[in-house]
């Protein structure tokens, strides 16, 4: 689908990639340092067949590297690309959004060296307004 046209609009290309909710969740475990297939799997619940869809679709799409750690026996681990990491945002405004909107009891994310609650904001970094505050338009590369 990446080539259809309507993946002109990048939300619609950022939702081929990783538009799942297994694909978001193993890239959030990804940023809390998990790596290895059981820990996926053990940390998601995530039945085995689609935990490997979904770590190879990541690797082939270039959200995540697959590296040998272990030779006997064959064992790979994964590890975030530099599109992988530019991926947290992303996963932090999703969390920020349900914090508000989504009610209930809900974890909090922890800066690991401050100790304090992280609370994300989107801001545009041309003219420094929260995004959300003001109308948008989609210029598309044909404009």
């Amino acid at each position: 689908m990446k080539d259809h046209p309507v993946l002109q609009c990048p939300v619609a290309r950022g939702l081929d990639y990783v538009g799942d909710p297994w694909s978001m969740l193993v890239l959030r475990d990804a940023h809390l340092g998990l790596t290895r297939f059981d820990q996926f799997r053990k940390s998601l619940g995530i039945v085995p067949t689609m935990l490997t869809k979904r770590l190879k679709a990541l690797t082939e799409d270039g959200l995540l590297e697959k590296r040998l750690y272990s030779e006997k026996p064959p064992r790979d681990e994964y590890i975030l690309t530099d599109a992988g990491r530019d991926f947290l945002p992303v996963l932090m405004m999703i969390g920020a959004w349900a914090h508000r909107h989504g009610g209930g009891d809900l974890a909090r994310y922890i800066d690991a060296e401050t100790g304090k609650e992280i609370q994300p904001i989107a801001i545009d970094a041309v003219t420094g307004a929260k995004l959300g505050t003001r109308m948008i338009r989609l210029s598309t590369p044909a404009d």
